[in-house]
């Protein structure tokens, strides 16, 4: 009975490593407007152990991601985002962390590109 047990059990184990990439492209929209932004976003998606390249767009705010599903997940890389000052679809930055930003990165209140500023 045990070694059916164990034998199930290494068949599951074995198709979930299976299930994850180990260079999974993913994309997720970032809040920002500047080139300032750019740099703090890929920086901070960057810093995340498992991200193995992170490009932010500026007109379109996405965020491209080539992600090892083994190290890391696309929560653990929105955390270390919001924690910078940058907003996504599911988490917010904090006052504090929005506030750290530089006054021409404030995107909440003005939206509009300012790549051509900088």
């Amino acid at each position: 009975m045990k070694t059916a047990i164990l034998g199930i059990t290494l068949m599951m184990l074995t198709a979930v490593s299976f299930a994850q990439e180990k260079n999974k492209k993913m994309t997720m929209e970032v809040d920002g407007k500047c080139i300032m932004c750019k740099t703090r976003i890929e920086k901070a998606a960057l810093g995340v152990k498992g991200v193995k390249y992170a490009s932010w767009d500026i007109p379109s705010h996405q965020l491209s991601l080539i992600i090892d599903e083994r190290k890391t997940d696309p929560m653990k890389i929105k955390t270390a985002i919001v924690a910078v000052g940058h907003d996504t679809k599911e988490l917010k930055a904090t006052e504090e962390a929005y506030n750290s930003v530089h006054p021409c990165c404030k995107y909440r209140d003005d939206d509009t590109d300012d790549s051509h500023a900088h």
